[in-house]
């Protein structure tokens, strides 16, 4: 209901109704609008206006129609050039109930271009800047692992017009420029241990349906590329989502909530999902589904939120959390937050 309103002087043959419908509203929405503005003395709840001297209107009413169309206007319609930033900033946090919570913090670089002539987008995608607990991985197999990753990137991802991956732009070119980095890999991490583990990051790249399902299984890349059409929702639906990387996708039921300060320029969307597929925790854990009888299924929540401007539709902010249990004993917590920077 709006705030602003002025005082109209009643006039002869005036009613509720016929107030109420040069401005748009209802009789039941003005009668509702000017008792929320008066004093107790001053209601009206007949639809004859008899010894009523003044009535408050407001001065800015939107019908139910105007104000859904303002909110679908305010958000995400299709994937653009403007809904990703260059830079964002990322800090994850891992928990379990067997070991202390560990927390990441990177930096990912995007350069977003339109392919001419069709609806994809080529995405360019680079991380850099990594901390563990504040502090720079100094572990080798850590420092390995980061080494490997850098020594392929940026490499480019192929976006449809939902703002979802669906491939890699160039696989071959990922392989072919480890091959040429490893050599310098090999000259600063030397022994048996450093040489499998590049032996096994190499036949991983080169799996491009494999390599491509291990980016997509991160949360990371489950917030950061959401699909369009979830900004545009009202009722509750199914979705998939990976609670493990390299597990499986596990059905989920989500809602919607979306608020905005009408002198704020953007707007929190915030989807709550509830695992509803028959899995059990292990499984998920374990990344292998059985096709046995599940006699007590996974409990499991995600949640996502989504700050983006009301003009530009730019991404500011995404959250999103995970939260797997067992007989309502949580087992896994992982959450991460990508704040434009």
């Amino acid at each position: 209901m709006e705030i602003d309103f002025l005082q109209y002087q009643v006039r002869n043959g005036d009613t509720l109704t016929s107030i109420a419908s040069r401005l748009g509203m209802t009789g039941e929405e003005l009668k509702l609008f000017h008792n929320s503005c008066c004093k107790s003395m001053d209601k009206v709840w007949l639809e004859n206006l008899n010894d009523v001297e003044s009535i408050f209107v407001p001065i800015h009413f939107k019908t139910e129609t105007e104000k859904e169309q303002e909110r679908k206007n305010s958000l995400p319609a299709q994937f653009s050039d403007s809904f990703l930033a260059k830079t964002y900033a990322v800090n994850e946090t891992f928990e379990t109930p067997f070991e202390s919570p560990v927390s990441i913090d990177y930096i990912i670089d995007l350069n977003l271009r339109k392919e001419r002539n069709t609806a994809r987008h080529i995405l360019s995608y680079s991380q850099n800047d990594f901390k563990s607990n504040g502090n720079t991985p100094d572990d080798k197999v850590s420092s390995l692992s980061i080494a490997c990753m850098k020594s392929i990137m940026p490499f480019e991802f192929v976006i449809d017009e939902q703002g979802k991956i669906t491939g890699f732009a160039d696989h071959k070119k990922i392989t072919d420029t480890f091959s040429k980095q490893r050599k310098e890999l090999e000259d600063f991490y030397i022994g048996e241990a450093s040489q499998n583990f590049m032996d096994v990051f190499e036949r991983n790249i080169q799996d491009e349906s494999f390599f491509l399902q291990q980016l997509k299984s991160t949360l990371l890349f489950q917030t950061l590329f959401p699909k369009i059409d979830w900004f545009q929702r009202k009722k509750n639906w199914k979705e998939p989502f990976y609670f493990l990387q390299n597990s499986f996708p596990v059905q989920c039921e989500l809602n919607i909530e979306q608020s905005n300060d009408d002198d704020d320029d953007s707007v929190l969307t915030i989807l709550n999902g509830k695992i509803t597929e028959l899995c059990t925790s292990q499984e998920i854990l374990r990344g292998i589904k059985l096709k046995e009888s599940v006699s007590e299924p996974a409990q499991g929540n995600i949640v996502l939120e989504y700050t983006t401007h009301t003009n530009n539709k730019n991404l500011l902010q995404a959250k999103a959390s995970v939260l797997l249990s067992h007989e309502e004993v949580f087992i896994h917590q992982h959450h991460i937050t990508i704040t434009q920077g």
